[in-house]
């Protein structure tokens, strides 16, 4: 593929360090998360798709719907799906890479580290030196999740890990765990952790609530509650900060039209649906696989996997006691044996991926257009990093480690129910 003297030069100054010293040779515009929200956020009432690349063959779809629609995107995997996924924090931009190349992609990727859970204190040692080694891998923006800790504890790990992310990337912080209609986020916490944040210097790009959402596959309750979203976005607006969707999977696309119009959302994960999509499976506008009367999914004749593939994959399912959500369990062990099939089936699998997104970033997300966007915006700065949205507002002096603490047991909040609550 040609590309024109612009992009040229975008590839030498609108790439991140790590991605430069990583793929000298590429073609691939892998940028920075910052870019890919400001994009969003300059067209206003638009988010893109964070696609969770469970396969090289998700990958490959989103990425040709994001080409086609004109949109910048995120590529992401999170730290629970790498145990059962052949896609994981060291090898996905590698694999984006690759793609790009092949499929000729020249809209902006960002390769985002979604949800990496800190679960306790214990957890931040590791943090220090993991960090930084996936940077060097190529990942391009990252999500600290220590949303699972009390809210002065969640504050003092984003503060304390800050320090081994490089400024240029993409930051995204969570507060409250995705537990459905339980546990909902409120004004209240999430003003404290981007307060908190602030105080320190540290300016995220995103913010992820529970607000109502849930993983996998099952819909519960009344789904996203768009007003609950908007309100705590207004009252984080002179932090400029925008809102990452997580759960998408089970909200219809009325919904999801309200949360790209009526909030400040620029990222909404998409995993689920598109791991069903492109095994063939019949998936309804919420975007949950179908099941008959007994449970079992409902595979569509000559789409997605073979269907000698899609026998071996259920009866392994079966073996192993996996039904519903748990079928995710099946994406590490059978990479192998997909990536074998013939090619047109390999190409049908990733041609249904490239039509559901492309009809969520055309037809819900509003994000047509986005590429240029962002490509434009790197032009014009002449540099991979867009700095920080936000300056420092907060007094340092007022958020000391035993203040946040202080501060912590004033919250109105409810964290909802115990449990296990990773994708």
């Amino acid at each position: 593929m040609a590309y024109d003297a612009e992009f040229e030069k975008l590839i030498q100054t609108g790439r991140p360090p790590n991605i430069v010293k990583k793929f000298p040779n590429s073609k691939a515009l892998i940028v920075s998360g910052k870019v890919v929200d400001r994009a969003l956020a300059q067209k206003g009432g638009a988010m893109t798709i964070a696609a969770n690349g469970r396969s090289s063959l998700v990958i490959r779809g989103a990425l040709l719907a994001a080409q086609r629609a004109d949109a910048a995107i995120i590529i992401e995997i999170a730290k629970s799906e790498s145990t059962y996924c052949p896609i994981n924090f060291y090898n996905i931009a590698l694999q984006v890479d690759a793609a790009c190349n092949e499929l000729g992609i020249t809209v902006p990727v960002a390769i985002h580290a979604d949800h990496y859970g800190i679960k306790s204190e214990d957890d931040i040692s590791f943090a220090r030196m993991e960090i930084p080694s996936m940077f060097d891998a190529g990942i391009t923006s990252i999500a600290v999740d220590a949303s699972h800790m009390p809210d002065d504890k969640n504050l003092l790990a984003n503060i304390e890990l800050s320090e081994f992310i490089p400024r240029w990337a993409g930051l995204e912080t969570e507060v409250g765990e995705i537990k459905g209609e339980q546990g909902l986020s409120t004004v209240d916490d999430a003003s404290f952790l981007i307060r908190g944040l602030n105080a320190h210097g540290v300016f995220a790009d995103w913010i992820a609530l529970n607000n109502g959402s849930t993983h996998g596959l099952e819909a519960s309750g009344a789904g996203i509650q768009v007003e609950l979203t908007a309100e705590i976005h207004q009252h984080l607006q002179r932090y400029n900060i925008s809102g990452a969707q997580h759960g998408t999977s089970g909200n219809n696309s009325e919904k999801l039209r309200l949360i790209a119009s009526k909030t400040k959302t620029t990222k909404a994960n998409v995993a689920t649906a598109l791991q069903m999509i492109s095994w063939g499976l019949e998936v309804n506008d919420d975007g949950n696989a179908s099941q008959d009367p007994e449970g079992n999914f409902i595979k569509l004749a000559g789409e997605g996997v073979a269907e000698k593939t899609w026998q071996k994959m259920t009866d392994f399912a079966r073996e192993k006691g996996w039904s519903g959500g748990n079928y995710k369990k099946l994406n590490l062990p059978f990479e192998n044996l997909i990536l074998a099939q013939d090619a047109q089936v390999r190409k049908r699998m990733a041609g249904r991926v490239e039509d559901f997104v492309y009809h969520l970033l055309t037809e819900v997300f509003n994000a047509s257009g986005t590429g240029t966007i962002a490509r434009e915006m790197l032009a014009a700065a002449g540099t991979y990093d867009l700095g920080a949205k936000s300056e420092r507002i907060e007094d340092p002096a007022q958020w000391t480690r035993d203040k946040i603490i202080e501060r912590a047991k004033t919250l109105d909040v409810d964290k909802g129910p115990q449990g296990d609550f990773d994708d």
